[in-house]
């Protein structure tokens, strides 16, 4: 075991982390550009990213004045991470050289490698010159956006910027043993979770805030109703529990029994199994959405007599239409991602005539991510963690994530050698319960 590893692991003092070096290279869950045509003329169900996910040593980078090296000891898996490994829309080589033409630090970005992962929680064990607010030995959570924060749009909202998504448009991200992260990307690890867990909540937890409840977002009010599309995913599973503690009705769109029971168990006041009204692969645009769409708004009128305020939608190409329709008037689409297909069709009739607005949301500002670990700080925010990988089989991990057979988050332990480790304020996990804090753990 590498000194550094070693020491980190036994909680060694900032002392002692400062002292001993780290390693010139480190392993990491990573694409090759070598493999970056290996899928050309396959459709997207046929790309298994096992093929294109590798796990092997990379060389350490150097650190820029404002960055610190996260020693991480777990990390998750995003669907940001599918896009990567499958090559599409675009090559995300391609971001790493836009990356790269920038100079300065930034031409390090632009490697034959990219290390994956967008979600991660660790210990700092380097500072650049510049880092004034964090310290070697601290435990941090890491916000997926890396903002440009000389931008003045930056300081309005830091999305608005030139910004990137980190271990996506960047390269060093968080499925590995060390991670370059920026001091702005930073957040104080919730000390009552342990390491996987506390890496399952930035990046889909703070999407579904800015999305729901940020003032950039849909802006959800109590009464109101959420239709969540995918309510059992990574973004589902928190926009849930978020429009429940908001004192809004969440209503879950899930594909199976198994993950409608997951669905209520999360909070749904209404769960709809979109097998069981015929809503199955995606509609052909016009008559046919329509008239799904309309089934859709019946069952949810049934159940609640109106129809929702809010429609969550990180599905994209599939539902987007049957969303445009489905919302009430005056009511309010917010969008993400796009898993299913970027390309939506809707009939703009709905939209306009009846006052609709589509809201596009992308990934969240440091204070959002911030009040988001608030939350989970204060019980009121499930990691929704589902199932834990080891770095080895991030391949396995991503390809579960792909073909959509997860529910919540899958977890990826880094440099943590088991589950349940991290864990430092035990009273207050006692008191919220293990069924609280892991509540698809059990099902």
């Amino acid at each position: 075991m590498e000194p550094m590893t070693e020491a980190v692991l036994r909680g060694a003092d900032p002392d002692e982390l400062s002292r001993i070096p780290v390693p010139e290279d480190f392993v990491a869950a990573h694409l090759r550009a070598e493999d970056a045509d290996a899928f050309i003329g396959m459709d997207s169900a046929s790309k298994d990213v096992r093929k294109s996910v590798r796990v092997g040593r990379v060389p350490m980078p150097e650190l820029a004045p404002d960055e610190v090296l996260v020693a991480v000891m777990a990390s998750s898996i995003n669907y940001n991470t599918v896009w990567s490994a499958m090559f599409e829309p675009i090559s995300t080589f391609d971001a790493l050289k836009r990356l790269g033409r920038g100079g300065g630090w930034d031409a390090r970005h632009d490697q034959p490698y990219h290390v994956l992962g967008s979600d991660a929680s660790g210990v700092i064990v380097r500072t650049g010159s510049g880092v004034r607010r964090w310290k070697v030995g601290d435990r941090v959570s890491v916000s997926p956006v890396v903002a440009d924060t000389e931008d003045p749009r930056t300081h309005n909202d830091s999305l608005l910027s030139d910004m990137w998504a980190w271990g996506y448009e960047t390269n060093f991200g968080g499925l590995a043993h060390y991670s370059v992260v920026r001091s702005a990307q930073l957040m104080p690890k919730p000390a009552h979770l342990s390491w996987e867990e506390a890496a399952c909540i930035p990046l889909c937890g703070g999407t579904s805030y800015r999305m729901l409840i940020g003032e950039h977002g849909a802006r959800m009010k109590q009464g109101d109703i959420v239709l969540i599309w995918g309510a059992t995913g990574g973004l589902g599973s928190f926009a849930v529990q978020m429009v429940k503690n908001g004192g809004g009705v969440p209503i879950g769109v899930v594909s199976s029994e198994r993950k409608a029971e997951i669905a209520r168990k999360l909070g749904c006041d209404v769960v709809i199994n979109r097998q069981e009204i015929g809503i199955g692969t995606q509609p052909e645009p016009g008559p046919a959405t329509v008239k799904l769409a309309k089934r859709l708004g019946r069952a949810i009128r049934q159940e609640v007599g109106e129809d929702p305020h809010i429609v969550f939608d990180y599905i994209g190409k599939a539902t987007f239409g049957m969303s445009v329709i489905v919302v009430r008037r005056g009511g309010a689409v917010v969008t993400c991602g796009s898993s299913s297909g970027f390309e939506h069709n809707y009939d703009n009739r709905y939209l306009w005539m009846n006052l609709k607005r589509i809201i596009g949301s992308h990934g969240m500002n440091l204070s959002e991510a911030t009040e988001t670990m608030r939350l989970s700080k204060l019980g009121k925010l499930s990691p929704v963690l589902s199932a834990v990988y080891p770095l080895a089989e991030a391949g396995e991990a991503t390809r579960l994530v792909q073909t959509n057979a997860h529910t919540g988050k899958v977890g990826v332990l880094c440099m943590a050698p088991e589950e349940g480790l991290g864990v430092t304020d035990p009273q207050l996990r006692a008191r919220l319960g293990e069924q609280k804090l892991n509540p698809l753990r059990s099902v």
